[in-house]
């Protein structure tokens, strides 16, 4: 049973907003869009009959948590994730860093899971404190030439202690074909000063710290093979980069983490059985989809903002960007998705959301139950601040107030929020989460007509950028 909530209230009204009878107009629709999505394109799915409209058709995100879990509980060791499960429960005894190597979705859900689930200062913790899970850095993601040079060389420092494993760092690298020119450099800088590092242990080593996710061909996989790397994990045939997190793309970064990946994948299964068997009504996935989908058709609101309510959801929300940019951002249609964290960028972004251009709607994504105990304000001697009379609340009481007092402001001034409520920030949660943002994406994609696999933008700078270098 899935444990997120979707309120969508707040969109409710005759002026700014839809009401429930534009929603459940949508419900033929979208019933039928979903036996489309759940039936037909499993069945088209790797045939020979897919119509052009569908081509391509990466579908195989929607199935692959069952997939997985299936195949573990059939095979354990043999299996994906019994491989990925074995690196990462060995290996953390000989390293204390990890840099992974990726762009877009090859690393974008990985940092996304590590922030929401991991202590926001992983990296500044002791090796004990960690639990001896290395410390995780994420590069291979643009060509900044001082973040680049920055990284390898606090890699080369290692970590806080003097045992030979604090000493080193191994590599994660992420590429479906190992032609994508950012993280195809990266690697080659990242692999010369992890060479470096282990001098003459070099050759002996490095087959084992190296450990690359990638298709079953192309120019990652050969490298692999000709370094001699003891483990090549897979980017599944079907499932397109940013919708990969549940793949061990974004696995196998949370098992070196030490996070509960079963619970992870169990929280996607879920979600699944929901969108699957819930009523229109009840649907989380089909009841966002048609609340956001009428506010940009009959409201205009093409900015659709994802107001996230905790630091630790701020890599979750520029995920979801990609995601849905890239996905439904086609034929001169979609929305443009914004994240922002609050209340930080109340005191940045703010004034211009509440009383600028009105195209937006606001989805604030609200974690209801703190994983550390409440700080109260507390009282003191100092009153300067005048915080006396509030010492008794706790910093989750002064959110609370402020994630109120923000939808008001903004339906004062005919603004549409919803809520998403997650109680509890862990794997479970976060499974559901980039499940139901995958669903919801490609079911709007085909509301509005759009295949959402495939981008053929993107593809369009990389042909650019690479005649721009002479080749």
């Amino acid at each position: 049973m899935i444990s997120l909530r979707f309120s969508p209230e707040g969109s409710f009204h005759p002026e700014y907003g839809v009401n429930a009878d534009d929603v459940g107009s949508l419900a033929s629709t979208l019933n039928s869009l979903r036996k489309d999505i759940l039936e037909v394109d499993r069945s088209l799915y790797g045939s020979a009959e897919i119509p052009p409209a569908k081509q391509p058709l990466d579908s195989r995100f929607l199935w692959l948590p069952e997939e997985t879990l299936d195949a573990y509980e059939a095979d354990r060791e043999k299996s994906e994730l019994g491989r990925v499960f074995k690196v990462a429960n060995s290996i953390h005894d000989e390293i204390d860093a990890v840099a992974v190597l990726g762009i877009g979705g090859s690393y974008m859900g990985a940092k996304s899971i590590m922030e929401a689930c991991c202590d926001p200062y992983h990296n500044e913790l002791s090796r004990g404190s960690r639990g001896s899970k290395p410390r995780m850095y994420f590069e291979g993601n643009n060509v900044d030439n001082d973040a680049t040079s920055a990284l390898i060389d606090r890699l080369a420092k290692g970590g806080y202690g003097e045992t030979l494993a604090e000493k080193r760092h191994a590599l994660v690298v992420i590429s479906k074909s190992g032609g994508t020119i950012e993280t195809a450099v990266a690697f080659r800088h990242f692999m010369a000063a992890l060479e470096r590092s282990l001098g003459d242990d070099a050759q002996s080593l490095v087959k084992r710290l190296v450990i690359p996710v990638t298709g079953s061909s192309g120019k990652l996989f050969d490298l692999a093979r000709s370094v001699g790397c003891d483990e090549i994990f897979s980017v599944p045939e079907g499932v397109g980069g940013r919708f990969s997190v549940l793949s061990s793309v974004g696995i196998l970064p949370a098992a070196l983490l030490g996070l509960d990946c079963i619970r992870l994948l169990e929280g996607a299964v879920a979600m699944n059985q929901h969108f699957q068997s819930a009523s229109f009504e009840d649907n989380l996935v089909m009841q966002y989809v048609a609340v956001n989908h009428l506010l940009s058709q009959k409201k205009g609101k093409s900015v659709r903002v994802m107001s996230v309510w905790t630091k630790s959801l701020e890599s979750f929300g520029l995920w979801h960007d990609q995601l849905l940019a890239e996905s439904n951002g086609k034929n001169g249609l979609g929305v443009t998705p914004l994240t922002t964290v609050n209340t930080r960028d109340l005191h940045s972004r703010h004034q211009q959301h509440q009383q600028g251009r009105n195209d937006k709607v606001f989805n604030n994504l609200i974690v209801e139950n703190y994983r550390q105990d409440s700080i109260p304000v507390g009282s003191s001697s100092r009153n300067q601040d005048g915080l006396n009379d509030i010492a008794d609340r706790t910093l989750p009481d002064i959110m609370s107030a402020a994630i109120q007092g923000t939808n008001d402001a903004l339906h004062a001034d005919g603004r549409p929020t919803t809520d998403l409520i997650i109680p509890n920030l862990d794997t479970f949660a976060m499974g559901q989460l980039y499940q139901m943002m995958m669903i919801a994406t490609v079911l709007e994609g085909r509301l509005l007509g759009i295949n959402p696999y495939g981008q053929p933008g993107v593809e369009q700078y990389k042909a650019n950028m690479n005649r721009n270098l002479g080749r």
